[in-house]
């Protein structure tokens, strides 16, 4: 059963970087928290939304380098909770994708906490609208994988077969340094060297970058665009042709 006396948890997408892409109750959440526990990936510009006075605790991972560890987080969440705060877990991007929402919401199940999931624009939806594609079209594609390019393991496994087959469409979080194994595997399973890639950076900040390559050269160009920001990998996804010159002077200038 809940605690009595404390507020739920509010565990709120912060979208993919640009705070006029919040949603209104998540800057409403925002601005009336006591405690806002965030990501690495969400900047200063969201956090400047919250209240004078609100405790701001960074809490955040990063693929093979340093991680604030899950039990942590946990501890920090149930922490403040329990002492009566109204508590803010602000990730990047949308809760409910990779974002170890089941680790945090089962930490605060069993100290009797109430939460509440307030939805966010995560980053294939803001990489798509900025190349000019949708996830999905009639008579190309009726589904879309949202893969993770690695995990706890490591670089992550996934139905490689599948992938390779022509036509399918994946969005790859996290997948800059797994690039070459992704290549190795998908060639390994017959996809074609030509099939279209698309890796944006930054999506819907004033930074974005757009790389268009493809599954053959995948490697190389992002070596030569040495990202530095989150990146999401489109599989099978070129930009719009409205929008390749675009993406191609993007890269050029990079």
């Amino acid at each position: 059963m809940p605690v009595p006396t404390s507020r739920p948890v509010a565990f709120v997408g912060a979208g993919p970087g640009s705070a006029d892409l919040l949603t209104l109750r998540a800057l409403r959440l925002v601005a009336a928290a006591d405690v806002v526990i965030h990501d690495r990936l969400v900047g200063p510009e969201i956090l400047a939304l919250a209240r004078p006075g609100a405790q701001l605790v960074a809490a955040g991972k990063k693929g093979f380098g340093p991680a604030t560890p899950q039990e942590a987080i946990n501890a920090l969440l149930t922490g403040h909770a329990l002492s009566g705060a109204r508590v803010v877990r602000l990730k990047g991007g949308d809760p409910v994708v990779f974002g170890r929402l089941d680790e945090e919401i089962a930490a605060l199940e069993a100290a009797g906490l109430a939460f509440e999931i307030v939805p966010g624009i995560t980053a294939a939806s803001a990489a798509a609208a900025a190349i000019g594609q949708s996830l999905t079209r009639r008579g190309r594609n009726s589904g879309i994988r949202l893969l993770t390019g690695h995990d706890m393991q490591g670089f992550a496994d996934h139905d490689w077969r599948a992938l390779a087959r022509p036509g399918e469409v994946a969005a790859i979080y996290m997948g800059k340094r797994a690039a070459r194994f992704l290549q190795g595997r998908l060639l390994m399973h017959g996809a074609d060297r030509a099939t279209p890639v698309t890796v944006v950076e930054n999506a819907a900040c004033p930074d974005e970058r757009v790389i268009a390559t493809t599954l053959d050269r995948l490697p190389a160009d992002l070596g030569a665009a040495a990202l530095t920001g989150p990146a999401l990998t489109f599989l099978g996804l070129a930009p719009r042709a409205a929008r390749a010159h675009a993406a191609t002077m993007t890269r050029e200038l990079a």
